[in-house]
């Protein structure tokens, strides 16, 4: 029999997949290679299935002989090795970002007189009304508590974006732009004590107490379904810690993160300029193991976030304090600096890079905000949050609209500045 290759994402199936595989299964022996995550994600958003539950649904299929990896976007790896007579695809990828994954499929196929078949669109189907229709079924807590290590394992870099109410999670589950590499968009949310704390009016100083940033949370889990990592800032006395992570566990969030500092928390971009005492290395070790003790997953995560550079001590003092807290179990190390030049953090990657135990590392770029994400994948960072911008440019521009009402005299003068009522109503679920 003929060798027919199909390469697939797999996620949703629907009837043109279907339609797709029964023409290739008329031409010959059906092998398809299923993209996976990472593969997946080089493109677009990460599958709402894993690559096992989608490789379990494709090897189901009539017509189907034998389902194999594919690692990478470009089809030529297993088309080297199959060297298939034909390749049967979508005719949808002529345009966009698979457009030149297809011209290499031509080529390659060339080499051995190989044919590209292509089965018109299937009318009617639109992944994007079916990815939109999976939105408003929503999540589970179990499913987004997986969501952040399924990111990690998949992408070069996962992007977090603060949130300090739904309306700001509904903003970072929907905003997405088309580039020449293909689609982006942010992978989850940043639950900030600053910006939560700053739209409740209250001082970040841990004035807000957790019940209140729990109802927060609640209130954004309630209409996305990406994952969170909650700010925890000093993550409290150790006893009171370990409910934290009991409770974020059971709610869904992916992960938390917590500083090694004592005290009445003050914000640490004002550095050395105010009173602020670390904690020793033993007793936040403590406290690490703790949380970890507590936590009833193994898909949640504690990240120990060093504030050493913040405070002068040194890279020396930081990848001390590394080396301890990932030996405790912490899951991943967040670096802080106040610096507007990246140099020390990428000192710091540099030489936790080169453990043995290396683990996650994420990065806030607040104050060195000209750094690129590409810098910060070749310095091998894992996690990029944007701490506060989110909130920081609604202030403004409420202001803004404030004063321009009270000097004009009425509204009119602001309505190109601001978000049309209708198009509000339709981001909100259920408002339309």
């Amino acid at each position: 029999m003929k060798k027919v290759y199909v390469g697939m994402s797999a996620d949703l199936i629907h009837p043109g997949h279907l339609n797709i595989l029964k023409e290739a299964a008329k031409l010959g022996e059906v092998t398809v290679g299923l993209l996976t995550d990472k593969a997946i994600a080089s493109y677009k958003r990460v599958p709402f299935m894993t690559f096992e539950q989608r490789l379990l649904v494709i090897e189901q299929i009539k017509g189907v002989s034998k389902v194999i990896p594919q690692t990478t976007l470009d089809y030529v790896p297993n088309l080297e090795l199959l060297k298939p007579d034909y390749v049967v695809h979508g005719d949808d990828w002529r345009e966009g970002v698979q457009q030149k994954t297809r011209q290499k499929v031509i080529d390659s196929l060339a080499q051995w007189g190989g044919e590209l078949i292509e089965v018109p669109y299937t009318q009617g189907i639109s992944s994007t009304q079916l990815h939109k229709a999976m939105k408003e079924i929503g999540t589970t807590p179990q499913i987004r508590l997986k969501s952040l290590k399924r990111l990690l394992a998949a992408k070069p870099i996962v992007r977090f974006l603060d949130i300090h109410n739904a309306l700001s999670g509904l903003i970072i589950e929907n905003t997405r732009v088309d580039t020449p590499e293909g689609p982006k968009e942010f992978d989850g949310m940043w639950g900030s004590s600053l910006t939560d704390s700053t739209a409740k009016g209250k001082p970040d100083i841990e004035a807000v107490d957790v019940s209140s940033r729990m109802g927060t949370l609640n209130e954004v889990l309630e209409v996305t379904t990406k994952p969170i990592i909650y700010d925890a800032d000093t993550g409290g006395k150790t006893e009171h810690f370990v409910f934290t992570v009991k409770t974020l566990e059971r709610l869904g969030v992916s992960a938390v993160i917590i500083e090694d500092k004592t005290g009445l928390k003050k914000n640490s971009l004002f550095g050395t300029d105010v009173a602020q005492t670390q904690d020793s290395i033993e007793a936040f070790s403590q406290k690490i193991i703790a949380g970890k003790n507590a936590q009833a997953t193994n898909d949640f995560m504690i990240i120990a976030r060093i504030e050493s550079l913040i405070l002068g001590k040194g890279i020396d003092d930081a990848m001390a304090r590394a080396e301890a807290f990932l030996e405790a179990g912490a899951d991943g190390i967040m670096i802080h600096s106040r610096e507007k030049s990246p140099d020390e953090i990428f000192e710091f990657c540099r030489r936790y890079n080169q453990l043995a135990n290396r683990k996650t590392l994420v990065a806030v770029p607040s104050s060195y905000n000209s750094v690129y994400e590409s810098e910060l994948i070749e310095n091998g960072v894992n996690v990029v949050i944007y701490a506060n911008q989110l909130l920081r440019s609604a202030y403004p521009a409420m202001c803004n609209t404030a004063e321009s009402i009270l000097r004009e005299g009425r509204s009119k003068e602001v309505d190109g500045k601001m978000m049309p009522l209708k198009q509000i109503l339709e981001l909100i679920p259920g408002g339309k």
